[in-house]
């Protein structure tokens, strides 16, 4: 059966196990690190951040020891960008398009080297950006993730009153709940959250739109309204026995863990997650670190095929999770007492065909029925989209796949008093992608209540080609 720890050993293991895999740069590291920046023009690394940091100029500021400008230019173009120094998929990104990783086979460690900066002046207690004059105008904004957060300090930066509704009792989104612990704390999120308050953003957390205040209330109390609600509820499994003790979503589970209240947390001895997203890595990952003796990643398709990035599989490979490629979860099995999980019953599965975008499709193999012994199962197959809530909202429309539609320009969306990005409207990617739509709302709040253009740094690139678009 799943169990709390309580043994003070185990407890400080479990510290042990939960410290940071990337440790923050000593000052003489920093320093040795920026000088081996070749500070490119055109920067291929500025290119391939979705934000658009100016990553030359930034490391360029920290070997002259000027670290208070350097985060200046991390937190004008990314508002998060100390969560993301933390949290970004570095290796596909700034890092992966480093020249030094052609010329010296070894990136220049971007990451490290923003975090060096961002912490700096969080630690210092400098603010580097700076409110507006009010001009009279007020915005409303929901939900307080990345994407929340980025509009609200680039709207606050152009003078407006900006409100922000939470209905959770912590700011940040995913930064604050999400993120596996070893990555980032709370702490990081709350600092840019607060961060963000300076600027004289009201945000009221425990708000739920709808609940606390109407729909109709929100329209009329601000002259735009930016939407960062990103996605609902974890996808069920639809099987037998999801509703048994020991089952939870990977998302609840990793919240529990953000609260580092290591004893009240339930882990069970074998741990099966399913599905192979970076939560699903998440979720893996930590329950081994929580003391499982055994956690299995079970997934449909092939590792080919797997979401997660190269380098989280690489995590969880290291520590020795077992992966059930081509395995598909049928029924949870409940134990003698009819009330809690006891095992997973999984079906083999074949690829079939391949579509025009060489994904394949799997069906499931006759006959090959089989038993894992468990005591806990974690479902991480994904968010589902906030489709009725948005349906809500008059005029708004959503694609097929139920995100918002917008301006990919200005994040307008069909309702022209109604903004929106992140999540809700991407299908679900990373931070940096959800901070640069907040940048890009911001910016076409403005145009449409001022008919003035701002540019903000980094906002001169367009959003990814998949964002759901409508043409006004």
């Amino acid at each position: 059966m799943s169990t709390t720890h309580d043994s003070p050993i185990n407890l400080a293991q479990i510290e042990r196990n939960f410290r940071e895999i990337a440790p923050p740069l000593t000052e003489a590291e920093a320093i040795m690190e920026s000088h081996r920046c070749v500070y490119c023009y055109d920067a291929p690394c500025t290119r391939a951040c979705p934000t658009h940091i100016d990553v030359p100029a930034f490391i360029k500021k920290i070997a002259s020891g000027n670290l208070t400008g350097s985060a200046r230019v991390i937190f004008e173009a990314n508002p998060i960008g100390a969560s993301c120094a933390r949290v970004c998929p570095v290796d596909v990104l700034c890092e992966g398009a480093c020249v030094e990783k052609t010329l010296m086979a070894k990136p220049i460690e971007i990451g490290r080297l923003q975090r060096y900066a961002t912490d700096a002046v969080f630690t210092r207690g400098r603010d580097v950006l700076k409110a507006g004059a009010p001009n009279g105008k007020s915005i409303g904004i929901v939900g307080s993730g990345p994407a929340g957060l980025s509009c609200a300090t680039y709207l606050a930066r152009l003078g407006y009153a900006v409100r922000i509704y939470e209905r959770k009792p912590l700011a940040g989104g995913m930064d604050t709940y999400g993120m596996a612990e070893y990555k980032m704390t709370q702490r990081v999120s709350q600092e840019e959250v607060a961060q963000v308050a300076r600027l004289g953003v009201e945000i009221k957390t425990n708000t739920e739109i709808g609940r606390d205040i109407q729909l109709d209330e929100l329209e009329s109390q601000h002259d735009a309204v930016f939407l960062g609600v990103g996605l609902g509820a974890t996808s069920r499994l639809n099987i037998p026995g999801e509703q048994l003790e020991g089952v939870y979503d990977a998302l609840d589970f990793i919240e529990r863990i953000k609260t580092r209240d290591w004893a009240s947390i339930p882990i069970g001895r074998t741990v099966a997650v399913i599905g192979a997203g970076n939560t699903a890595i998440d979720a893996v990952t930590q329950a081994r670190r929580l003391g499982a003796k055994r956690v299995l990643m079970i997934y449909r398709r092939t590792d080919r095929e797997m979401p997660a990035y190269e380098y989280e599989y690489e995590l969880a490979k290291r520590d020795a999770v077992e992966f059930w490629w081509q395995t598909a979860p049928v029924e949870i099995v409940a134990g003698a007492d009819g009330t809690r999980a006891a095992a997973l019953r999984c079906v083999r599965t074949e690829a079939v065909e391949t579509d025009d975008a060489g994904r394949r499709s799997f069906r499931t193999i006759a006959g090959s029925e089989f038993e894992i012994p468990v005591d806990m199962v974690i479902k991480a197959l994904g968010q589902q989209k906030m489709v009725d809530w948005l349906l809500q909202i008059a005029k708004l429309k959503l694609d097929a796949a139920g995100r918002v539609a917008v301006n990919p320009e200005t994040m307008q969306t069909a309702n022209p008093k109604f903004f929106a990005g992140g999540d809700c409207v991407n299908g679900g990617r990373e931070a940096v992608d959800a901070a640069q739509a907040g940048k890009l709302a911001a910016q076409g709040i403005h145009l449409h209540l001022s008919g003035e253009r701002v540019e903000f740094a980094g906002a001169r690139v367009p959003l990814h080609e998949e964002t759901s678009e409508i043409k006004h």
